[in-house]
């Protein structure tokens, strides 16, 4: 019976003419190892002179593994000769993404089925935007003392950007605040998901975890990037940024974590060519969707102790600054609050966290949102939190491997926020 409902799936999947996943008919990807720093830099170099290539994964150093590129069939022949050229070890891992996405839509279609509307199943499957706002608007009706929705803005395209606060119903004002955000980079699924589990475990378990929500409110925006976000569901899976046009008409989208107008528009860490995956915008804060997140940010700064941004891939917890080699002030707190985190995670999973400056735990990032949030927005800790690799790709997670992203997840979450709260709740 399970066959032949995903057989189903799949046929009405091409009858509706969903063809997303056509684009990527015969993309091939490629495993590449660099071996010294000089070659690793090139493949980057002539990664943003392609728009066709697109390398995934989070490699600073050539002796670390993980670097892929996915490449569309008329580019092929092209990175090959640069490869040969220039001396590049490689290997071909997939022959055509196509097959590889057409099964994960219908996993995914098919598990979703499993539930009705404004009920989710947050382990059983990948929502789309308009999934989740219909979810969001059922929880105050659900839970009327303890979840209050707001909406702050739309974006680009017009979708609600919304904004969900979860308290304990004592009824208490102007607790410090625990925001969390999810989805700047559209292709990033798992993020989303993680952030309605955060909810979840917040409303469904309320009793057990009444140590977080005694004293702090949590503010948690679960889609930020709703455009690019519904466009990876409809179009194109591996888009990343936004879907507001450029000045270069054969461009799309700006990346929104490098949008924010805290040392905005440096070539270190940002791009000012549309054609980038890091493409910075003509101006900081040019995209709605980024105005949204600053001021969210500008109306908590007030009582913010910890602003936490969720991303994947790669197993990190980052700390500002992006853009400089330099630390803020309280660096050594916030690191802190990180080994609570990943320590809890090795302690229950054996997964391993790496954590520190993004800038050089990763790689420079010129405008993102917690280096705003700190510079400008006044949050005691502000940590960018890069989730666990899943699927083919690290972007690109089966429906199964939801759960056990997840619930280690929040096994580091609900840590670093206990240590927020242990250090910075008698002064509030």
């Amino acid at each position: 019976m399970t066959s032949l409902r995903l057989l189903l799936v799949l046929v009405l999947l091409q009858f509706a003419g969903l063809l997303a996943w056509q684009d990527y008919k015969d993309y091939k990807v490629f495993e590449l190892k660099p071996q010294d720093a000089n070659q690793l830099e090139l493949l980057r170099r002539l990664a943003r002179e392609q728009p066709h290539w697109d390398i995934l994964g989070t490699r600073r150093s050539y002796n670390e593994s993980g670097l892929r590129v996915l490449v569309a069939p008329n580019q092929v022949n092209s990175l090959l000769k640069q490869l040969k050229t220039h001396h590049i070890e490689h290997q071909l891992l997939w022959n055509d993404m196509s097959l590889l996405l057409r099964q994960q839509r219908a996993e995914n279609e098919l598990s979703k089925s499993r539930s009705a509307l404004p009920f989710i199943d947050v382990l059983g499957g990948f929502y789309t935007h308009a999934e989740i706002n219909e979810y969001l608007k059922s929880l105050p009706q659900r839970y009327p003392q303890r979840a209050l929705l707001k909406q702050f803005g739309r974006s680009y395209e017009g979708r609600a950007l919304k904004l969900l606060t979860i308290n304990n119903g004592d009824g208490r004002p102007n607790k410090p605040v625990i925001l969390i955000d999810a989805t700047m980079h559209a292709r990033e699924w798992i993020a989303p998901s993680f952030a309605l589990y955060i909810i979840q475990q917040l409303l469904d378990h309320n009793v057990e975890h009444a140590d977080l929500l005694q004293d702090y409110d949590w503010v948690i925006m679960p889609v930020v990037n709703a455009d690019g976000y519904e466009f990876t569901h409809t179009d194109s899976r591996y888009w990343r940024k936004t879907r507001k046009p450029t000045w270069d008409p054969e461009n799309i989208g700006t990346d929104l974590n490098r949008n924010f107008g805290y040392e905005w528009g440096h070539d270190e860490g940002s791009s000012a060519d549309p054609a980038e995956e890091i493409y910075r915008g003509e101006h900081a804060f040019d995209q709605p969707e980024s105005q949204v997140v600053r001021d969210v940010l500008l109306h908590y700064s007030d009582r913010l102790d910890f602003y936490l941004s969720l991303h994947s891939y790669g197993n990190y917890l980052l700390l500002p600054w992006g853009h400089t080699s330099a630390f803020p002030s309280n660096y050594f707190d916030m690191m802190e609050v990180a080994d609570a985190g990943a320590m809890a995670i090795v302690q229950a999973t054996n997964g391993i966290y790496s954590y520190g400056s993004g800038y050089h735990l990763m790689y420079p990032t010129s405008g993102d949102s917690t280096d705003y949030a700190v510079g400008v927005a006044n949050a005691t800790v502000a940590i960018t939190m890069e989730l666990p690799a899943g699927g083919f790709l690290g972007f690109d997670p089966w429906v199964s491997h939801i759960e056990g992203i997840v619930t280690e997840s929040w096994v580091g979450v609900r840590a670093m926020a206990l240590e927020v709260i242990r250090r910075y709740q008698t002064r509030s």
